[in-house]
């Protein structure tokens, strides 16, 4: 049995059409029904929906053989023992800084507000700045808005959030879409299996991207 780890949302709809022509497809919608396991159309193959931020470490620790993440949550695992082989490209988005239009001078050590506290400490420390990290799990943009920081790290998509927010956004930090990865152990136990899933995602995205 082969365990994928996936997240609900954009990234499961969007990865989809790659399963299906790898020969899966889910018996169940996880969006209509509350199973967290989901079999599918091949007996040998099965779904588990996990938190988007969950999936690095279902893989790591031998929950789940592979998994679908975006590179903005692999980010905040850099020591995480995974294989990365193919990039989806798919839930395209970036990792940028963004604070008020009109700000006034900062003054003292920048507070920046985000959940991705590892990309954003490498990020400002890579710059020679320290900075104080206040983690948030949502409603960035409120941050700079109440005061409570100066700066936000969040992805960004269109920015039109930021900009019904007043917010615009400022310094580019990573480009992001979302990773097949795989556990190590999981590559040489099942080898044949995995390689033989990864070739066919990998030409389903060369496929898309030439359409």
């Amino acid at each position: 049995m082969l365990t994928l780890a996936l997240s609900k949302g954009r990234i499961y709809k969007e990865t989809l059409p790659l399963l299906k022509a790898a020969g899966i497809e889910p018996l169940d919608d996880p969006e209509t029904c509350r199973k967290l396991i989901l079999e599918t159309t091949n007996p040998n193959v099965r779904l588990i929906i996990v938190r988007a931020s969950d999936v690095p470490t279902y893989v790591e620790y031998g929950g789940a053989d592979i998994g679908v993440a975006g590179k903005d949550v692999l980010l905040e695992h850099p020591n995480a023992e995974l294989y990365e082989p193919i990039d989806l490209k798919i839930a395209q988005c970036k990792l940028m800084t963004a604070g008020r239009e009109n700000e006034a001078e900062i003054t003292g050590r920048l507070k920046v507000a985000t959940k991705f506290v590892e990309s954003t400490r490498r990020f400002y420390a890579d710059k020679g700045q320290q900075v104080d990290i206040i983690k948030l799990y949502g409603s960035m943009e409120l941050a700079p808005l109440v005061g409570l920081a100066d700066r936000i790290v969040d992805v960004v998509d269109t920015g039109n959030t930021l900009r019904a927010n007043g917010l615009i956004p400022m310094e580019h930090i990573a480009d992001i879409s979302s990773r097949l990865v795989v556990n190590k152990a999981s590559m040489k136990m099942k080898h044949a299996q995995i390689q033989k899933f990864i070739e066919q995602v990998r030409w389903a995205v060369e496929e898309r991207n030439n359409d």
